[in-house]
């Protein structure tokens, strides 16, 4: 290679560097702030999963200390002060409240149940236990067209909510004095593949109480 080339060379290497070099101090922050906004973000995640956790550990606690309250009245009571992180806890606070409540106020538990079920952000199966909840809770706390209409709102539901509900039903209409339409919908649950044996056996139990035969 000859003097030239090399110097060629050299002059070309160098300016390359300067390239190189001037974009560094012109773009260079950009690296520096796409570092920083990952490291930050990556401790602003793990800070709130660590504040979730907390959260978590602390409803769970306050649920614990309410639900070792010496009776009913003070289970309630303590249950009505705790605060929940989100609409899935608050479901189940207000379910807990309205269990401690069913014996003696069965009425009032019903509403808070139904009005749990009402709210546009309960979630979807927080609404439908709290729907069944409020309907078993029979006569005294909700009158029978009331029980009827949410029953059958739950029949379009899948699953074990549908016979349960199904259960329910059968109920209202021993209640009404339907006795063949009652026992028409035991033995539907009673053949039903998605039944467990417990509601089977219920179901079983309640044909020949009816003086009814259980089929298959």
């Amino acid at each position: 290679m000859s003097n030239s080339d090399s110097f060629i060379d050299e002059v070309t290497e160098e300016v390359r560097r300067e390239r190189l070099f001037g974009m560094v101090r012109r773009y260079g922050w950009i690296a520096v702030v796409l570092v920083l906004v990952l490291v930050g973000g990556a401790a602003w995640n793990e800070w709130r999963k660590a504040e979730a956790r907390a959260e978590a550990e602390a409803f769970g606690d306050a649920l614990l200390a309410a639900l070792n309250a010496p009776d009913r009245a003070a289970r309630a009571e303590a249950l009505s002060d705790v605060a929940a992180p989100d609409p899935a806890g608050q479901a189940v606070v207000t379910m807990l409240a309205a269990a401690e409540a069913s014996e003696g106020s069965p009425a009032e538990a019903a509403e808070h149940l139904l009005a749990l079920a009402d709210a546009p952000d309960t979630p979807q199966v927080y609404r439908q236990l709290a729907t069944l909840k409020a309907v078993s809770l029979g006569q005294e706390a909700l009158d029978i067209d009331t029980r009827r209409q949410r029953a059958e709102g739950l029949l379009l539901a899948g699953g074990m909510v549908r016979l349960l509900a199904e259960e329910q039903m059968a109920l209202i209409e021993i209640e009404a004095g339907d006795r063949a339409a009652a026992l028409e919908r035991l033995n539907r649950i009673a053949e039903d593949a998605e039944a467990t044996a417990g509601l089977r056996q219920r179901a079983s139990q309640l044909i020949v109480a009816l003086g009814g035969e259980v089929q298959g």
